[in-house]
């Protein structure tokens, strides 16, 4: 298992980007191929940061912004600041105790922690180990009766909300893992999958002709019917992940979905789609402000997270940052990325004249 390199946090870390070189100092190639790389030739991976960089902010002075804040209320459930920690798989690949870790740095930070189907501890044991608010990433299984066990298991151990990643029904073209290798090590594994009778071999069946994709590994895949037997499932809250299309976020709010996260799964599955900060403005006028928006991909500064909710996000998912701070510096590292993140949000906030974030809005931009 990793060992994280940091057992304090140095001077020379003023920024979560100053992470990734201890990270990668703690990790082998396997865990590393998998941490920081996207699709194809990691087109959309690059311009997830180069959309936010080319993006400007309208300085604003001598406001009265005293007793500012980031509180906000989400779903329901009041908030500290807009960072959530963002479902992140298998993460015993970059620190023994995984999932139980992050959780610990969330409650740390007062911050969201969105745990993945495919976390490397069981959902319940995150739950029983953090005071942080929970929401559970859904990917829906072959076998729906197991994903309905899913949906139970996670209200029963308390989590909040329920997001439901819809735009990898396939696992992207990796190429760097494909070079790489890479597989799961002994002692990781999708443990919330330890009990799902093995789904049948979806190539089997095959008739000369037929397509290995679209007649085998996609016959089975999540379709909007999906998503409407779902919104009647459960009470919780039902955010979908992986929206870049107006057309799409316009289809889940007819079907009652409570949010959306605009994302384009870190650049990890089709390669020359848009940045994600790039696809919110689109789908912000598509939903009309009727439910809340996410945004997901590319957040590295306080800046960006400002950028982000000035463009109609309410709140962003962070991945990589928190988990380059969890390689190298544990619960600590990963803690300390969050809190930077807001530092930087504060700072940001306060400079363009925002006391609050019901402040931030197109204005906060340079056009």
């Amino acid at each position: 298992m990793p060992t994280p390199c940091l057992s304090a946090i140095p001077r020379d870390i003023a920024c979560v980007a100053d992470y990734e070189r201890y990270a990668r100092h703690s990790l082998d190639d396997n865990a590393w191929a998998y941490l920081a790389s996207g699709a194809g030739d990691e087109l959309t991976y690059r311009r997830n940061r180069d959309a936010f960089d080319a993006l400007r902010l309208q300085g604003r002075v001598l406001g009265d912004v005293g007793g500012g804040h980031t509180r906000l209320e989400l779903f329901g459930q009041a908030l500290a600041h807009p960072i959530l920690l963002a479902p992140v798989a298998y993460q015993r690949l970059f620190h023994d105790a995984g999932e139980l870790a992050a959780a610990q740095a969330a409650e740390a930070l007062e911050a969201a922690m969105v745990v993945s189907t495919l976390a490397s501890v069981p959902l319940e044991d995150i739950a029983a180990a953090t005071r942080a608010p929970l929401w559970f990433q859904l990917y829906i299984q072959p076998d729906r009766g197991y994903t309905r066990h899913l949906v139970a298991r996670a209200e029963a151990a308390g989590y909040r909300a329920l997001v439901v990643t819809v735009d990898a029904p396939i696992n992207g073209l990796r190429n760097v893992e494909q070079r790489a290798g890479f597989h799961l090590p002994p002692g990781v594994e999708a443990a919330n999958l330890r009990d799902m009778p093995p789904p049948p071999n979806p190539l089997a069946h095959l008739r000369p002709g037929q397509s290995p994709l679209f007649d085998g590994l996609l016959a089975t895949a999540p379709t909007w019917a999906d998503i409407e037997a779902l919104r009647g499932l459960t009470r919780l809250p039902l955010i979908l992940k992986g929206i870049l299309s107006p057309a799409d976020a316009r289809q889940a709010l007819a079907l009652g979905v409570d949010g959306l996260v605009v994302s384009n799964h870190g650049g990890r599955t089709l390669d020359t789609l848009p940045a994600a900060i790039e696809a919110l403005p689109a789908v912000a006028d598509a939903v009309g402000g009727d439910i809340p928006l996410l945004l997901d991909g590319g957040i590295r500064r306080g800046t960006d997270i400002l950028k982000a909710l000035a463009l109609g996000a309410r709140a962003v998912l962070v991945g990589r940052p928190w988990v380059y701070g969890l390689a190298a510096a544990g619960p600590l590292g990963a803690a300390h990325a969050i809190k930077v993140l807001r530092e930087e949000l504060e700072v940001a906030m306060a400079l363009t004249g925002c006391a609050t974030l019901a402040d931030i809005g197109p204005a906060t931009l340079w056009r």
